[in-house]
């Protein structure tokens, strides 16, 4: 029915990297569709509980803080765990978590390749493998699982800052999208992603900490808001989007369509 192309009702998602940031507005915008729990992540307990608590008074699902560092093998293990002990099933899975790490060509050091490179794309595999059997539960063909990466528009044209492992790692997860589409999506588990632009996050510095500056170098005129990238992620997760198979949305103010024009910095996600 059309009525209900947005709708989430019933549904349960898990967003990491939750607690701030892009996945606090991607959990608010699940939650405000009538998803029935929205499991969210962060390393810090304190800010993770917290942002359950606000959004659970905000909405009438329940958003539930599950504080466990996923960016080693035993923490991935240990959140899967979790979910499959609480969950028969897992409707949706946000691979929001992410980091940065900027530095000099001559200069970058090996640690600021591995810290991100794990979390931003080894992270998004093994954890939607850990939660394969969860997410195939879920799925039928007239409703299927979703799986939602998020990428960056750094993956897709080069930013003036160096930060070379960042955009390696949303350039990969951009074609591991596509790969890992191509195999579930014959279990009816849809994966794609988004692509976000400047939004104001602890990540994006510029966009959060200098919006006016930012966003005179957007086509759009202004960064995005929560409503913009809620909006990105209900349409990929409710029906609207069990078509959108293996496909990356760009939600950027026109940033990465007009890059060849565009000078400066502070497009991270």
């Amino acid at each position: 029915m059309l009525k209900d192309l947005f709708s989430l009702a019933g549904r349960i998602a898990l967003v990491t990297g939750g607690s701030r940031g892009i996945g606090k507005m991607i959990a608010a915008g699940l939650l405000a569709q009538d998803a029935a729990k929205v499991y969210i992540t962060a390393r810090k307990a304190g800010p993770c509980e917290a942002t359950a608590q606000e959004l659970s008074a905000q909405f009438a699902g329940e958003c539930i803080a599950l504080p466990i560092d996923i960016s080693t093998l035993a923490g991935i293990d240990m959140l899967a765990a979790e979910i499959k002990k609480r969950e028969p099933k897992l409707d949706i899975l946000v691979n929001n978590a992410g980091a940065a790490w900027g530095a000099d060509f001559d200069e970058f050091p090996e640690s600021g390749w591995d810290k991100v490179m794990n979390l931003n794309l080894k992270t998004p595999f093994f954890l939607t493998k850990a939660l394969a059997a969860p997410l195939r539960a879920a799925a039928i063909r007239e409703r299927p699982a979703k799986v939602i990466n998020i990428a960056s528009i750094d993956g897709i044209f080069v930013n003036p800052l160096e930060t070379y492992s960042y955009a390696a790692s949303k350039a990969g997860l951009i074609h591991l999208t596509r790969r890992m589409a191509v195999k579930l999506i014959k279990d009816h588990v849809v994966v794609t992603a988004i692509a976000p632009g400047p939004f104001a996050s602890d990540l994006n510095r510029a966009a959060r900490d200098h919006e006016e500056e930012v966003a005179r170098r957007v086509p759009a005129g202004r960064i995005g808001t929560d409503e913009d990238m809620a909006g990105a992620a209900i349409y990929l997760a409710s029906r609207a989007g069990d078509y959108v198979v293996g496909t990356t949305l760009t939600v950027d103010g026109g940033v990465a369509f007009a890059s060849a024009g565009i000078k400066g910095n502070g497009w991270d996600s």
